[in-house]
This record gives C-alpha cells, structure tokens and sequence, in this order.
C-alpha cells in the first residue's frame, strides 16, 4: 500500500548481479546494462491503511509473483502513454523489527523496477533520484474482505471498521490475491509507507460493494428490531440469524418486526372505563334535577 517511510523509491541506477537476465525475460531484445534505469520500491505491507484495512501476510506471499512483470503508470491511468516502468522482481521482507498500527510484526512486499534510459525518461529518473517521485500504490484485486475481529466477510459482520471492540480495533483484512493490475506513482498513497488501491475499481465491483453494504444495513435493522419485539432474545443468536437471510427473507422478516414492534410501542390511554354492568346506583337521586 505505499512507498517507504521511507515511503520513498529507493534509486539504484545500474542493475544488480543476475538482474539484467530477469530484465531480459521481460524484454523483446537483449538489453545491455547501460541501457536500463533499476530502483526498489516498497509496494505494499500489512499495517493498517487510511482506509483501515490490511492485507494478511499469506496475501503478501501470493502478491509477491503476480507483479513480476506489472507495469508502473501514475495516479492508477490505465493507459499505454503513462507506462513508465515494469517491475522484474520481487521479495517479501519481514524481521526488520518494527510493528503494524496494532502492534503486530510489520511485513512489506519489495520489488525492483527498470526502465529504459532514453531522453524522455531523463526527466523521471532525475525525479525518482532527487526524491520528487517517491509515493507509489499499488491497483489489485483481492478475494475476500475480512473482520479483524471476528474473522467473517466484514460486509456481512455487524462490526464497523475503524471502531474498537473490546479494546481491539476493527479493520478489513484482505484475504487471498486474485489478481494484479498495476503500481503507480501517487501523491498521496492509503498506506502510509507505501499507499495501495486494492482494486481495480470497476463498476461490477463498486456494484457488488455497494449491494453487500445494503444487505448489511438490512441484517442490522433486523436485529435491532427483533431485538425490540423479543427483548428476551439472543442478540449474538439474532446476527448469526439474520447473516443468512437474503434480501427477499430479510425484508419479510423487517416487515413482521415493524408490524409487531409498532403495536408494542402504541402509546395507551391514561383512563380506561370497562362496561357498565348494571343500572347505575344514585345514592342522592333526590337532588338530581
């Protein structure tokens, strides 16, 4: 999810021992040393974000061969004029000794990067040197989105990212990589060491958020309704419950808790008056008028 705090591209210039060759996997034609420009770059790790999610380190092992070969655009442009670099490989780094946000050992995917030392990268170069293009994030997609806090799909879960739950704050852990599309240079990145786009934000993907997100705020209504009219119920029984309703079940069951909670919360008067059950005895009937 970003750049080094580092959150800096580290320049190297010329190619390491042995990288020329994975340069030349990638490349049509034999390229000598000379030709290339190679720097390293933090791509993502598993703190938590601006966004409050993070990827699990079994995520960064999968990332790891998926990006060999990813080009690097700027601002997440899909388009062939803004490639400017491609990444040839990549690595792991874990024990350096510091810690995520929420105290656990902080892991990050590194990968080195080369491009072609012509006139019209001479520019680009002399930025990522002198520290001008340091901020980088990276466009992928991931198979599930977790709760820290009880491991179930967080849009189906009724914890919300960012709030604390018995002293442990809830983030969204993304789970299983699924595929890679680029890295770009950004300026200001999700990850504060790095920065990270998790996806590539595609309609059928903002679509199917926002439709987990609407079944959510459903489930939650439910529970708390049905708490309401059972107020003996298990709330911990009633989420399980309500997390396997689809919407057509849920939207059944909200309206026989509203029908329900809606004659409980009626307000009754203050004076009832039963009927009468015999004529009425008139102790004083002779001054009645």
């Amino acid at each position: 999810m970003g750049i080094n705090k580092d959150a800096r591209v580290k320049a190297i210039g010329a190619p390491e021992d042995g990288d020329l060759a994975l340069i030349n996997a990638l490349a049509r034609r034999e390229l000598e040393a000379g030709e290339v420009y190679t720097f390293a770059l933090r791509l993502c790790d598993n703190d938590i974000d601006r966004d409050c999610e993070r990827f699990d380190g079994q995520t960064l092992e999968e990332l790891a061969p998926l990006f060999v070969g990813v080009p690097g655009v700027f601002d997440h442009q899909w388009s062939a004029k803004g490639q400017t670099a491609r990444i040839y490989r990549t690595q792991v780094v874990d024990g350096d000794g510091s810690l995520t946000r929420d105290g656990r050992p902080c892991r990050w995917l590194k990968g080195w990067a080369y491009l072609m030392r012509t006139p019209e990268n001479a520019a680009l170069i002399a930025e990522i040197d002198g520290g001008i293009k340091r901020e980088v994030s990276v466009g992928c997609a991931v198979d599930r989105v977790v709760c820290s806090v009880c491991g179930e799909e967080l849009d189906a879960c009724p914890h919300e990212k960012g709030e604390e739950y018995g002293g442990q704050l809830c983030c969204g852990v993304l789970t299983g990589a699924a595929d890679v599309y680029e890295w770009s240079f950004v300026a200001v990145p999700a990850q504060r060491r790095s920065g990270v786009v998790k996806s590539a934000g595609r309609r059928m993907e903002d679509e199917a958020r926002l439709g987990r997100k609407y079944l959510k705020s459903l489930r939650r209504e439910l529970v708390r309704l049905a708490g309401v009219a059972e107020p003996g119920a298990d709330h911990a029984l009633l989420e399980r419950a309500a997390g396997k309703l689809d919407e057509e079940e849920l939207l059944g069951f909200l309206k026989l808790c509203r029908e329900k909670t809606d004659r409980l919360l009626v307000p009754g008067v203050q004076l009832s008056y039963g009927p009468e059950e015999g004529p009425r005895q008139e102790a004083d009937g002779a001054f009645l008028i």
